[in-house]
């Protein structure tokens, strides 16, 4: 099998994503392009910056400090690096003692709440390139019409395929799964007693695919939909092939996620994102693999996308020095050195190019951005889907739409 997607992707993709999008001259990001100006309301000082990050591993961790160090030599400004271990915790602690870092990664899910007690500065607007970002990430990141602070990147799921197994199946190119019927279709060819033919975990950040697929999602417009019959459709899907062993979650089949489902042979196929080269590099480097697009589903195309921004702290008081570093982060340079050293996707559309250049092999995970749902940002949201996780943990014998009238309950509860 060759690594082909099953559709013409990025550059490409990148026009069809961004077709609304007017690229800024800029583009880049580089301080040493046009500022976005003395940002009125920003403050500015001599002092030092200080940028908490949550790291994957020394590869992260030196990937950043590399670019800090870069950007203070070019600026004059000191910037200190702390890397969190429990980095939601950290933060937390860092505002209620009045001391927060003036840069930080922030999870969609962390926003509102931060946003809503005059935690973070909204800086998004003051970004000189802040019209190379993806729509959908800037949505991601904006409450109440203010787009908050930049993606520092994101994540796309997809289809991931051990090759010898399917050949062994005897599947070629031309049985790459394009609908729900296919997907199924393979997954049966290539269950085994040795293996199953689709892994996935065992919650709503794998299982929402399906839901996008479907038409259906979590909230539309600020509006609860998780009872939707479109949503409903999705996980009878998902259980139906859960209980004829074609599909299973990972932990059900002795693995962690579906990077170790699929590196130690106990899937076929699993539904991952692009975090998942790292570990089948470092881990498993001896299974060949192949990434295609998720299959369309009733409702068409879909797939879930996941982000972090760099959140500005209001009480920075260095903010026009930590706006300029952003852009730095942020520029195509940055952002595609940091691909490479760990594998995140850009997330401005002019380093769709190059990065697809460059990750020919990976191509369907940014192609899939083109569809992409993000996970409610509304303050809570986390906890709503931490229940739904565990409701989704018993599907193979629950009733779909039981668990999804929960979820409606509890989101109405926050969204309405």
């Amino acid at each position: 099998m060759t690594r082909h997607t099953t559709r013409a992707l990025l550059g490409t993709g990148a026009v069809l994503l961004t077709s609304t999008l007017v690229l800024t001259g800029c583009g880049s990001g580089f301080s040493g392009d046009e500022p976005a100006g003395d940002s009125e309301g920003l403050s500015s000082s001599d002092d030092a910056l200080t940028v908490l990050i949550g790291s994957s591993g020394d590869a992260e961790t030196e990937a950043v400090q590399s670019a800090l160090d870069a950007w203070s030599e070019e600026s004059g400004t000191d910037v200190e690096l702390q890397v969190a271990s429990d980095l939601a915790q950290e933060l937390s602690q860092g505002f209620a003692a009045g001391e927060p870092a003036d840069l930080f990664y922030l999870a969609p899910e962390q926003m509102a709440g931060y946003a809503s007690n005059g935690s973070l500065q909204a800086y998004g607007d003051e970004l000189a390139n802040k019209d190379d970002f993806y729509p959908s990430l800037v949505e991601n990141f904006t409450l109440d019409g203010t787009f908050y602070c930049a993606p520092k990147d994101f994540s796309t799921l997809a289809l991931v395929i051990n090759t010898q197994m399917w050949a062994d199946a005897g599947l070629t190119d031309a049985d790459l799964p394009k609908t729900w019927d296919d997907l199924a279709s393979v997954a049966q060819k290539l269950t085994t007693p040795e293996h199953v033919g689709l892994a996935f975990g065992a919650e709503y950040q794998r299982v929402g695919t399906f839901m996008a697929q479907a038409g259906g999602g979590l909230v539309d417009d600020g509006t609860a939909i998780a009872d939707d019959q479109a949503n409903v459709d999705a996980l009878d899907y998902v259980k139906t092939h859960l209980a004829d062993g074609t599909f299973a979650f990972a932990k059900d089949i002795g693995a962690g996620w579906g990077g170790e489902a699929l590196g130690k042979g106990l899937a076929a196929m699993v539904i991952e994102g692009n975090w998942i080269t790292g570990a089948m590099a470092n881990d498993f480097s001896s299974i060949g693999y192949t990434v295609a697009e998720l299959p369309e589903g009733p409702g068409g195309q879909g797939t879930l996308q996941f982000t972090n921004c760099w959140g500005m702290a209001a009480d920075s008081p260095n903010q026009q020095a930590a706006l300029d570093l952003v852009e730095y982060l942020t520029s195509a340079d940055s952002q595609l050195a940091f691909s490479k050293a760990f594998g995140p996707m850009p997330s401005i559309a002019s380093a769709a190019d190059q990065w697809t250049t460059d990750n020919p092999d990976l191509a369907p995970f940014l192609a899939g951005a083109e569809d992409a749902q993000f996970p409610p940002n509304q303050d809570g949201a986390a906890d709503v889907i931490a229940d739904f996780n565990a409701q989704l943990e018993s599907l193979k014998t629950g009733d779909p739409a039981q668990i999804l009238g929960t979820v409606q309950s509890n989101l109405e509860a926050i969204v309405e």
